[in-house]
């Protein structure tokens, strides 16, 4: 009986070694994800938007979807 408990520890033992280092791995995918969001985000900050381009930057959704639509919001007093 004393060697199952012991082959029952064993396999924890390793279960648990096995979650600490998949919990590493994917804390460290999350982190270049994580960058690489981050740096693709700077780069249109800086690129595509810097040196006042941003003021000839023009939304291909704008005026489509408006924040008061006259024909939605009606007052009925």
């Amino acid at each position: 009986m004393t060697s199952f408990w012991l082959f029952l520890s064993k396999v924890f033992k390793f279960s648990f070694g096995f979650y600490n280092l998949f919990g590493n791995v994917l804390n460290w995918v999350l982190f270049f994800v994580a960058s690489t969001l981050f740096v693709y985000w700077c780069y249109v900050l800086i690129v595509t938007l810097g040196n006042n381009k941003d003021k000839e930057y023009h939304s291909p959704t704008e005026g489509k979807f408006p924040y008061y639509n006259p024909d939605i919001h009606t007052n009925e007093n």
